[in-house]
């Protein structure tokens, strides 16, 4: 029961806002303190009388609680009022534009030229937005403005579909009931004026923000508006930057770019003039018609020259002059047929969306979706990296594709493509999206997502149908020119450059490919579309990146799985005591040096039913070799050396996961450490190392610890270090001695050279270094490591030390050869620097 009255209560509140939502932000608490109060409250809005004569109007229950919303909360920007009219009036345009080539009453008999006219006064604090569409009469004031419900525009919109007119013509851009009241964002009071082709007179329709009805009234000025609608926002105190001409011009052109109808902007600038004094000017005049004469040729010549010594300087003014720039000169050129439009257009409008005209896209796609939603779009792939990637982040970037409703910017905030592809620039237009109510949270809706489905599957075809024709370049025509003489011989003219063409594809991959690696992790559904997009250098490629088809294309017959190795460098990969064993087999490797390469494996597993292994990992074995053979061998390998695992694994300790005889073959190594098949690479544990915040506990807790030790049962060190092993009666007992020091130093010394060899580092780098020192004090034959006694050098003269050229590599790693002594020969002074010696 309490919660129902609570509820009750709420509710109440709410109604009372909804009430007076237009005169007030209200709290649904009264505070009692002042202060609070004052924070609250708007701006005080200038009282306001209407002239005499004017009727006035009760606004509908839905404008009302419209306003309120409005005001207080359908908009994230203010500054959206401007799109909005523009918008408007853009759809009196088009409206107008349909009815007077079908109805001869609505066509004016003077020519007006369709366009919108912006203008701003700064002393009277207003701004005006001025179109030369279809305009509205007494009547439509009325209803077009005093009703969300009746909107002129939707109620044009919804008789055309009743009377089944396709025509593509009439594109109507947004609801002008709720576009018009965003005026109240910025305006403590909106007049609008309008003239209808078949009204006699032009009405006015005003009112103050926050009142509950409106007024009017005929315009007193007469008929000032030959045809259309004039809107003038008188600012609030708090709107004073729409008074400036660079902030409009920057706010119509970054919304309405690419209205089809020309946006002026009426700018004022003030030049200095030249001044003549009219009384000097009448004075000078009499002076020369009454001495002219009684002069003589001298006085003339003296005049003359008085004339010139005494030249007054001119007197300046300063005009205001006015004129009228178009803002939206630009052209929607996705709204016109593909092949009308030509390469320099779409490297212009790229230029025009990346802000940048130095630099050309690699390609573009222009496309129109039909289905579910229809929409219009141009896709680019930009040639070199956003300023972003360049600092080593791959974040989305803001407009990168902006989203438009007719032409009508509704924002470049959207993530319309996933991160991994927020480098491609373009344009989407949608007539589907809604704006009858709020167009600033578009990102939750349906069509949305829908449209972003479809762009990142045409983004991805857009980079598969680029590498495409770049390989098809890559290999050229095989037909050389042909050439007949007038002797009528044919000639075969060879190219001059045999030399073939780099693959466009693989320039552009160099730059780009982190992202299409993102995009393999972290895009499941076009994972399969991505991985063929991803380029590889392998142990057979000569130095070429190649696609994944072509390593599976090159597999032997009895390979079934994808061989990868990862190191931070390519001499690092191909020196890798791994690939020696491959390279016996004449087996490819792929090269993988990028850290995302390591994560992109684990996520990928496998491409074209082959999975992909690390060489590095333990298990690897191979089908052309007897697998009877080879479980035999295992097994009499294991019964050997079981003495010697047994006594390593206790020695090594947790450094390593188990000491096992090798199962496969491990060429010249007599030991190697591997991963696990559940553990991570050498390459995979540096890199998670090397990350911030990862520490070799949280290591240890987790894969890293995860490293097998593989023994090479044929190579001599190792049956040296079984030798060296105690002899027991039966070799499953524990033995009762302990190997002897230098066999265990030989077997710390093995099990440090088998980390290396894996590409891990050494557990105890101290206790090597001394293992080493035993090692170089036995070679050589030292009783002691003992330092020898510090020498006693006799005194001597204090005298620079002479420079050791012989140490230095000659005159300080200069030589005489290095100068080229004939032209210095031919020097002069004029042709030495003085002042930078």
């Amino acid at each position: 029961l309490f919660q129902i009255m609570k509820l009750l209560h709420l509710l109440s509140l709410q109604a009372l806002s909804l009430l007076f939502a237009n005169n007030a932000l209200f709290a649904l608490a009264q505070d009692d303190e002042e202060e609070t109060a004052v924070e609250t409250t708007p701006e005080e809005v200038p009282k306001y009388t209407p002239p005499e004569g004017s009727q006035t109007f009760k606004f509908e229950a839905e404008v009302n609680r419209m306003l309120d919303i409005v005001v207080n909360s359908l908009y994230k920007h203010k500054e959206v009022f401007l799109r909005e009219l523009i918008s408007n009036a853009a759809d009196a345009l088009d409206k107008y534009r349909y009815l007077s080539l079908t109805d001869e009453a609505i066509k004016s008999a003077e020519d007006v030229g369709l366009e919108i006219n912006l203008e701003y006064d700064k002393e009277e604090k207003t701004l005006t937005i001025r179109d030369t569409g279809i305009g509205m009469t007494k009547e439509d004031l009325v209803e077009n403005l005093g009703t969300v419900a009746r909107s002129g525009t939707s109620k044009f919109v919804e008789a055309m579909k009743q009377s089944d007119n396709a025509d593509s013509t009439i594109e109507q851009i947004g609801q002008f009931g709720v576009g018009f009241y965003s005026s109240f964002l910025v305006s403590n009071r909106v007049t609008v004026a309008s003239h209808h082709p078949t009204s006699p007179k032009q009405y006015v329709w005003e009112s103050v923000n926050g009142a509950s009805d409106f007024s009017i009234y005929e315009d007193p000025r007469g008929e000032t508006l030959k045809r259309g609608t004039e809107i003038t926002l008188h600012l609030r105190d708090d709107a004073s930057e729409y008074l400036d001409d660079t902030r409009l011009k920057n706010l119509a052109t970054h919304y309405s770019e690419f209205v089809t109808h020309p946006i002026k902007l009426r700018t004022t600038s003030t030049v200095e003039v030249d001044v003549e004094d009219e009384e000097e000017d009448e004075t000078k005049d009499d002076e020369e018609k009454g001495g002219d004469e009684g002069k003589t040729e001298d006085d003339e010549d003296d005049l003359e020259v008085k004339d010139e010594e005494e030249e007054k300087p001119k007197k300046m003014k300063e005009v205001t002059t006015y004129s009228w720039d178009v803002l939206n000169s630009n052209k929607a050129i996705w709204t016109r047929d593909k092949d009308s439009i030509s390469d320099d257009e779409y490297q212009n409008f790229f230029h025009l969306l990346n802000d940048n005209e130095y630099q050309n896209a690699t390609t573009w796609s222009h496309f129109n979706a039909e289905g579910n939603v229809n929409f219009k779009s141009i896709l680019y792939l930009p040639g070199e990296k956003p300023a972003s990637y360049q600092m080593g982040q791959i974040d989305e970037i803001k407009g990168a594709v902006r989203l438009y409703v007719r032409r009508v910017l509704i924002g470049d905030e959207f993530s319309l493509l996933p991160k991994y592809l927020s480098f491609i620039n373009g344009v989407v237009d949608s007539d589907e999206l809604p704006l009858n109510v709020n167009r600033e949270t578009l990102q939750e809706d349906k069509i949305l997502k829908v449209i972003k489905k479809k762009l990142t599957r045409k983004a991805i075809d857009l980079i598969r149908d680029f590498a495409k024709k770049s390989a098809k370049k890559d290999v050229g025509d095989d037909d050389a020119e042909a050439e007949i003489s007038p002797e009528g011989d044919v000639d075969v003219k060879d190219d001059e450059d045999d030399e073939p063409k780099e693959d466009a594809y693989l320039t552009w991959y160099d730059k780009f490919a982190a992202n299409i690696k993102l995009g393999v992790i972290e895009d499941e559904p076009n994972r399969g579309k991505l991985v063929k997009l991803l380029r590889y250098q392998t142990s057979k490629s000569d130095g070429k990146l190649i696609p994944l088809a072509d390593y599976v294309a090159g597999m032997k017959d009895w390979q079934d799985s994808i061989y990868v190795l990862g190191g931070t460098t390519l001499e690092e990969i191909k020196s890798s005591p791994f690939l020696e064993t491959f390279k016996d087999k004449g087996l490819e490797v792929i090269y993988m040096t990028e850290a995302i390469d390591e994560y992109l494996v684990k996520h990928t597993r496998d491409f074209d039913g082959m999975k992909f292994v690390d060489v590095s990992s333990e298990n690897i074995k191979f089908k052309d070799e007897d697998a009877d053979l080879q479980k035999r061998r295992e097994k009499a390998y294991q019964k050997k050396y079981k003495p010697l695992t047994k006594w390593l694994k206790t020695l090594y300790g947790q450094t390593v996961l188990r000491v096992q005889v090798a199962k496969r073959s491990l060429g010249s190594m007599p030991a190697v450490v591997s991963s696990s098949d559940y553990g991570n690479s050498a390459n995979m544990e540096r890199i998670m190392m090397a990350q911030t915040f990862q520490s070799e506990q949280d290591m240890m807790m987790g894969m890293g610890s995860m490293k097998v030790f593989d023994i090479n049962p044929r190579h001599p060190l190792v049956v040296k270090l079984l030798d060296g092993m105690p002899d027991s009666e039966d070799g499953d007992d524990e033995t009762s001695s302990e190997p002897d020091e230098d066999t265990t130093d030989a077997a710390w010394m093995l099990h440090d050279m088998a980390m290396l060899n894996g590409g891990y580092p050494v557990s105890d780098p101290v206790a090597h270094n001394k293992r080493m020192l035993k090692v170089l004090q036995s070679q050589y034959g030292l009783e002691s490591l003992t330092l020898e006694p510090e020498i006693d050098p006799p005194i001597e003269d204090d005298e620079p030390d002479e420079p050791d050229f012989d140490a230095m590599g000659g005159m300080g790693g200069m030589n005489m050869d290095d100068f080229d002594m004939d032209a210095m020969g031919d020097m002069g002074l004029d042709d030495m620097d003085l002042d930078e010696m």
